[in-house]
C-alpha cells in the first residue's frame, strides 16, 4: 500500500488469516487491520456513525485507519479482532492495492509483511528477504510513498482516541473535527489495534535515541544538516519530516544489515509527522521481552 507492504488474506476465511499469524509469529491477542475498496464496502461490516463518516470523508482513501463497532454477522473472523466487538478498517489510496481490493470485492486483512516486531517493509525486496518461499506471491508496487504505517483512531460514539500516530497527524484530525482529541498511543499489552505493543518495528541491533555524536563502532541514523560519517545514513539532509518518514524503515533496515551492535539515532523534532517517527523509534528502541 502507500504506507508499507502488507501480508494479505481473506478477512472472512479463518484458515487464511491463521496463516498470517503463523507466518509473522504474531501473538493472537494483537488485532489486524482490514482493508476495503470503499466506504460503501466498509458499511457492510462496521457501524459508521456521523463522526466516523466525517473522518472517512476527509481521509479515505488514504493512510488512515478507524477502529469501529462490528456489525452482527459481519463474517469477519474473530482471529482478526482478537475476540473484540470492534475492528480496524481502512481504505488505501495506492492504485495497486485499490485495484486488488476492487477485483477481490471483499475485505482483506493485511498487517505489515514482516515477522512480528521486526522493521516494517517498504519494498518488495524487503518482503522477499523476510519470508522467501513462505509466501506464494509478492505484488511489486514499487517503493512505498509514505513509509510509515497508517494513523489509527478509535471512534466510540462521539469520542475519538488516537491509538497510533502516522502521516495523518493529530493536528489535521483536530482541524477536520474542530476539537481537541485524546492521545491513547501509550504502550499496552492489551491492544485494540496494531502498533500498540511496547517493542515493535525493531532491528537486530540495539538502538540509542537522541544522539548528537555517535560512539566509535556505532551505525548512525542522522537527520538534518550533519557531517557525513562512516556507517551513517541521513533521514533528510534538508530536515524534511515527510522525507524522513518515507526513509525511516528503509534506512533502519540498511543500517541493521551492517551487523553492528548499536544504531545511534539523531534527535527528530517531535511535531507534525515527527510525532509518528518518534513513536516508531521509541518502540524500536524498547527492550525486547
Amino acid at each position: 500500500t502507500e504506507t508499507v507492504y502488507g501480508l494479505g488474506a481473506d478477512a472472512t476465511n479463518k484458515d487464511a488469516v491463521a496463516k498470517i499469524f503463523a507466518a509473522k509469529n504474531r501473538p493472537s491477542f494483537n488485532p489486524l487491520i482490514v482493508h476495503l475498496s470503499s466506504i460503501e464496502m466498509a458499511e457492510k461490516y462496521v457501524e459508521i456513525k456521523p463522526l466516523a463518516r466525517k473522518l472517512s470523508d476527509a481521509f479515505w482513501p488514504g493512510p488512515f485507519t478507524m477502529v469501529l463497532p462490528l456489525k452482527e454477522n459481519s463474517g469477519i473472523t474473530d482471529l482478526i479482532t482478537a475476540g473484540l466487538n470492534t475492528v480496524a478498517i481502512r481504505v488505501p489510496i495506492h492504485p495497486v492495492a485499490h485495484q486488488l481490493l476492487q477485483k477481490f470485492n471483499g475485505p482483506i486483512a493485511a498487517p505489515s509483511a514482516n515477522k512480528s516486531g521486526h522493521i516494517s517493509p517498504t519494498t518488495a525486496q524487503h518482503v522477499d528477504d523476510e519470508f522467501g518461499n513462505e509466501v506464494g506471491m509478492i505484488i511489486d508496487g514499487g517503493p512505498c510513498i509514505n513509509g510509515l504505517e497508517s494513523t489509527i483512531v478509535k471512534v466510540e460514539n462521539d469520542q475519538l482516541i488516537l491509538l497510533r500516530p502516522g502521516n495523518i497527524t493529530k493536528e489535521r484530525i483536530e482541524e477536520v473535527l474542530d476539537t481537541k482529541i485524546e492521545a491513547g498511543n501509550k504502550p499496552t499489552e492489551n491492544p485494540v489495534a496494531p502498533g500498540q505493543l511496547k517493542s515493535h518495528y525493531a532491528p537486530n541491533a540495539k538502538m540509542r535515541l537522541n544522539v548528537l555524536e555517535p560512539e566509535k563502532g556505532e551505525a548512525y541514523l542522522s537527520f538534518g544538516d550533519m557531517k557525513q560519517r562512516k556507517n551513517m545514513l541521513n533521514l533528510s539532509e534538508n530536515g524534511d519530516l515527510e522525507e524522513a518518514a518515507a526513509n525511516l524503515f528503509l534506512m533502519m533496515r540498511s543500517l541493521d544489515q551492517l551487523g553492528l551492535n548499536t544504531i545511534a539515532v539523531a534527535p527528530v523534532p517531535n511535531d507534525g509527522i515527527g510525532v509518528a517517527i518518534n513513536d516508531r523509534l521509541k518502540r524500536a528502541a524498547a527492550p525486547k521481552d
